[in-house]
């Protein structure tokens, strides 16, 4: 566990740290990744969405609600994020997909048994998820849970997974309980601006929230510009480096503030036409 209580502008001298983590357990954290002021409004960005999509669960504010939203872009410029993926994918940098899953109280739904790379179509499995918390991630409120060390397990087709009721679960596939140890599970607990990093083949998950305060977290996948999304018509946005010729990804354009469209957060003027 890497803790910096002045961010993480020295990230590179905790370089092999990190990648120790990363590689031994399949996870990393690092605390105060973010600013305390992006945190809050992380939080206020969800409470945003939920009034312009009063049908959607918070569990569910996806990639399509959120790739051409200045707020995102914004946080997704963040040196400090990019030093990070550079470290561990290299100089050329793109988001693959972005997900808000927001618990509410009381009713915030679980995560079953999973590892991301089961889902993605990506080609080859080369990414790397970022979770970012907004509010407190707690073991009380729907923290995730991981089971260290099982990024060495074979990827999971989602075939071999079992439908969940998503009145009850996020995600609505999962790893069938009986082919799950979790006698070894640990939370993720984490406070607002904290950052965790997982490997796509790491099994984890996350039980509801029984406490009476929002758990917000986003996630972030990253992939270098050589991976192939083999899904049509799918938005991804470049970060740093150059594309690859050879790739033939679908990269947006910077998206332009509109009040009457986006939510208005600092530095939002950047975003203006």
């Amino acid at each position: 566990m890497i803790v910096c209580s002045e961010g993480i502008n020295n990230f590179k001298k905790m370089y092999n740290h990190l990648k120790k983590d990363f590689l031994t357990k399949g996870y990393s954290i690092i605390r105060n990744g973010i600013e305390p002021s992006m945190a809050i409004e992380m939080e206020n960005h969800i409470y945003w969405l939920k009034k312009k999509y009063p049908d959607i669960d918070p569990e569910a504010f996806h990639h399509n609600l959120l790739v051409n939203d200045p707020f995102i872009h914004h946080l997704l410029k963040s040196k400090n994020l990019l030093d990070i993926i550079e470290t561990f994918i290299g100089s050329d940098i793109a988001l693959f997909a972005a997900h808000y899953i927001a618990k509410r109280p009381l009713t915030g739904k679980a995560v079953g048994w999973h590892q991301d790379g089961s889902y993605w179509p990506l080609i080859p499995m080369n990414v790397l998820s970022l979770w970012i918390a907004g509010t407190n991630s707690k073991a009380n409120n729907g923290c995730m849970r991981i089971i260290p060390g099982t990024q060495n397990k074979k990827l999971l087709k989602q075939s071999d997974l079992i439908k969940e009721d998503m009145g009850k679960s996020v995600l609505g596939l999962a790893i069938h309980p009986d082919e799950i140890d979790d006698s070894e599970a640990i939370n993720i607990e984490l406070n607002p601006g904290d950052i965790s990093i997982h490997n796509p083949f790491l099994v984890h998950g996350s039980n509801t929230n029984n406490s009476k305060e929002w758990r917000i977290g986003l996630t972030l996948r990253y992939i270098p510009t050589t991976t192939f999304v083999n899904k049509k018509e799918w938005d991804c946005i470049l970060l740093r480096g150059k594309p690859s010729k050879e790739i033939k990804n679908n990269y947006i354009n910077e998206p332009f503030f509109d009040s009457s469209k986006h939510m208005r957060f600092k530095g939002f003027e950047n975003y203006l036409r």
